[in-house]
């Protein structure tokens, strides 16, 4: 069973880079760090993020970053390594898997405990829980769960469980001590004027280095 390498997980949405191109982006977070990356852009045809996950596939060989395709796993199994993360309304898990054999990473979006209890029965690696504080981009799940739900959450799996809604550094070392694995964000990066401190700042705060 492979399982996450970071304890931070970077979402794309190219548009949500405050105009900036996304890969030279990415390039600055991976110059110093090296998170999980799940590749979601799903709006792009099929070629298009063929070629977008065989670019960022590159900037991540020398860090030995995990590179994740969001819901297709059609696209992952055309590259070398690369897992899938799925949309909670997608494929089922047990289905995905699969499709993808023991050897690829295999996460799944959830918004209860009962979700992530299901996703360890059908052989997720891990999950992400949220939103755990609110945040535009996931009200469409409903309010916040809160960090009670994740704790609880924590305790009712034993694989990884990244929280994701309104992260902030000092909610990802919150998130953390309520039995987080890690963190999973998009504008906390991607729309920081300075990539290179939010993605330490982040990742200090997961990992508990200083």
């Amino acid at each position: 069973m492979v399982t996450l390498s970071s304890r931070l997980l970077l979402v794309t949405d190219r548009h949500q880079t405050k105009g900036r191109p996304l890969v030279p982006l990415l390039q600055r977070v991976l110059s110093v760090a090296a998170p999980a990356i799940q590749l979601r852009e799903r709006d792009l045809p099929v070629r298009e993020l063929v070629a977008l996950a065989r670019e960022v596939q590159a900037l991540m060989a020398s860090r030995r970053s995990q590179l994740l395709i969001n819901d297709r796993v059609d696209i992952a199994l055309a590259l070398e390594g690369v897992g899938v993360h799925l949309r909670s309304n997608s494929l089922p898990v047990s289905v995905a898997r699969q499709l993808l054999g023991p050897d690829r990473l295999l996460g799944i979006s959830v918004h209860g405990i009962e979700e992530a209890v299901q996703a360890e029965a059908q052989g997720a690696d891990y999950v992400i829980l949220g939103p755990i504080y609110a945040t535009p981009s996931k009200q469409a799940f409903g309010p916040p769960l809160g960090l009670q739900t994740l704790e609880k959450a924590c305790r009712a799996v034993r694989i990884p469980i990244v929280g994701i809604g309104g992260v902030t550094a000092a909610r990802a070392r919150e998130m953390r001590q309520a039995g987080a694995f890690g963190v999973a964000v998009i504008t906390a990066i991607l729309g920081a004027d300075d990539v290179e401190s939010s993605t330490c700042e982040l990742l200090e705060a997961v990992t508990g280095s200083s």
